[in-house]
């Protein structure tokens, strides 16, 4: 995006609101995009693996290199630069603050051009991790490492946050260290149906969470969570985290969400290819140019752009939507996560149901549900149903639509084939997490180590 704010012409509310509003895209033009992230670890000794060295998260990347995929480089203060990423045909592999590393996946049509562009991914990065020695792990929280054992990535803007999060939660850090995600993109045609998409898949995120939750062990044992990962997000930073209520209330559109934004303390501002540190400072006075560390300075829409970057609710306005709320897993339910909501959203009829499961719900019955589902999981209550009951109708939901979205791979299968996991998840009511307890007590015998074969890629 251009800077296209200048000194004498301060941004206004209007262009802060087209930021969100020029995502609005016809139904034809629609696209899905998936993401995930991963542990790596030693296959030697399960030990986090570095940034530097022989057998390090660079060397991974530049061995990635081979595969087509082009670096992304961040400027550093002493002239040199870092690899931090790599592109291709409009996918991106980016590191996490603790080493985790991400798959952003282009925008796709099906939930069968995700999955080929998923098991690509995961193809690829094992042919290069193989020669490092390295291995991937598919969990919500890392399973045996303390928070000062974390590896450290290289990101200026990662610096940032480390040194702000402290002041803000207690558990800032282990978000940024220690959880992995799956996440999904999705896109609305109109003010309305970006309010009609919000404001279901905010209600129903900790749903979303039961279903995938799968982060029961810390430092080795279990912490007594099924969603750990889940939990570190309720003591994260309260002015950029949690269900947004005001979603929920008449007249919320672009604007509304473009003046919460307007409110989120900063973190960074970017010059001259460095970032600065701005964390705490308003974001209203940077547009009147007048941050005590950029006098005279004022943001442009690039500023503003990376700004909504780091804004983390469980539901994530951009141009799109961004589902936030489940734990990454193995590869089966990276596929099934964004199959969930496409079919949620993608067809008006399964839109309208989903609202119907949670239109009644209370901004209390919201918040009991996320305080609860991390531990409970599908055994969470929530407006006098069961957190499962709830799941196995939006399961059901999600497998209509993707039925009348008819969108058929080579061999004639539609995209529910995606959802077979969670529709066993959803039947049972045994979340990823209740099976890994159930493993560990049994034939792991206590053996956290287990979660290093049995768990990885």
């Amino acid at each position: 995006m251009a800077d296209t704010g200048t000194d004498d012409r301060p941004l206004t509310l209007d262009q802060l609101t087209a930021y969100f509003a020029d995502g609005c895209k016809p139904k034809s033009a629609w696209r899905v995009g998936a993401e995930h992230e991963k542990f790596g670890f030693n296959l030697a000794d399960h030990s986090t693996v570095p940034y530097y060295g022989e057998r390090g998260i660079e060397a991974l990347l530049k061995g990635l290199m081979r595969f087509g995929w082009t670096p992304v480089l961040e400027d550093r203060a002493d002239g040199g630069q870092t690899i931090i990423g790599l592109e291709r045909n409009g996918a991106n592999v980016s590191l996490e603050p603790g080493g985790q590393f991400e798959l952003s996946g282009a925008p796709l049509k099906t939930m069968h051009d995700i999955c080929s562009e998923t098991g690509q991914h995961l193809d690829e990065v094992k042919t290069v991790a193989d020669e490092l020695g390295l291995g991937f792990l598919g969990l919500g929280f890392h399973p045996t490492i303390r928070r000062d054992q974390a590896e450290i990535m290289p990101k200026g803007r990662y610096v940032i946050m480390r040194r702000y999060m402290p002041l803000v939660g207690n558990l800032g850090l282990d978000m940024m260290l220690r959880t992995c995600t799956v996440q999904a993109n999705l896109d609305f045609s109109s003010e309305a149906d970006m309010v009609a998409k919000f404001r279901t898949s905010l209600a129903l995120q900790p749903i979303a969470t039961a279903l995938f939750a799968n982060s029961p062990f810390t430092e080795g044992r279990p912490n007594g969570f099924l969603s750990a990962r889940a939990n570190v997000w309720t003591d994260t930073d309260p002015d950029r985290t949690g269900l947004l209520n005001f979603v929920f209330e008449d007249g919320f559109g672009f604007e509304t969400y473009a003046r919460y934004a307007l409110k989120v303390p900063m973190y960074f501002a970017k010059r001259k290819g460095l970032y600065i540190d701005l964390a705490g400072q308003s974001f209203e006075q940077f547009i009147d140019g007048k941050l005590p560390d950029m006098p005279g300075q004022r943001a442009t829409m690039k500023d503003w752009a990376d700004h909504t970057t780091t804004i983390f609710p469980e539901v994530r306005l951009k141009s799109y939507l961004e589902m936030r709320g489940a734990d990454a897993g193995p590869w089966s339910r990276l596929c099934a996560l964004p199959a969930l909501w496409t079919g949620i959203f993608y067809d008006e009829a399964a839109l309208a149901a989903a609202w119907d499961l949670c239109k009644d719900w209370t901004p209390e019955d919201r918040e009991g549900l996320r305080r609860d589902v991390p531990r409970l999981g599908l055994k969470a209550q929530v407006a006098g149903r069961s957190a499962r009951d709830v799941a196995v109708d939006m399961v059901a939901i999600a497998r209509q639509g993707l039925k009348n979205r008819a969108e058929l791979d080579g061999s004639f299968i539609d995209e529910t084939t995606y959802l077979g996991e969670l529709e066993e998840i959803a039947d049972s009511g045994m979340t990823p997490a209740d099976r890994l307890l159930e493993k560990f007590h049994g034939e792991w015998k206590g053996d956290i180590g287990r979660v290093f074969t049995d768990c990885a890629y």
